[in-house]
C-alpha cells in the first residue's frame, strides 16, 4: 500500500447505483449508472484504471447505515469528480459477479 488511508478518496456502490436518486446518493448520470453494483466491482474497475485502492466490505453507506454495501479508499491521484467520472466509464466492463 502505497497511500495513507486518511488521505484517501472515498467511493461508494450507492454512487453508481441506477436505482438511487440524486437526492439518495447517486453522483453519476443515469446512462453512466448500473443497477447495484458492488463494492467488489468498484475495486475491479479502480484497478483496472491502474490507481491503488482498498476494498472495505464491511462498511456501510450513512445515507444506508443498515446495509453494509462496502466501500474503496483509492489514492488520491484525481479530484473526486473526475475519478468519479473515470470509474462509471471503468465500471461498465466489469463483469457482474455470480451470486451463490
Amino acid at each position: 500500500m502505497a497511500f495513507d488511508p486518511e488521505d484517501a478518496v472515498v467511493l461508494w456502490p450507492a454512487y453508481f447505483d441506477l436505482r438511487l436518486s440524486r437526492a439518495q446518493g447517486r453522483r453519476v448520470a443515469k446512462k453512466d449508472a448500473l443497477e447495484a453494483p458492488t463494492a467488489k466491482m468498484l475495486f475491479e474497475a479502480v484497478k483496472a484504471l491502474d490507481l491503488d485502492c482498498i476494498l472495505e466490505l464491511e462498511r456501510s453507506y450513512p445515507r444506508f447505515w443498515y446495509k453494509h454495501s462496502g466501500r474503496v479508499l483509492v489514492e488520491p491521484k484525481l479530484d473526486k469528480p473526475e475519478l468519479i467520472e473515470q470509474v462509471a466509464s471503468k465500471l461498465k466492463t466489469v463483469p457482474r459477479e455470480k451470486e451463490r
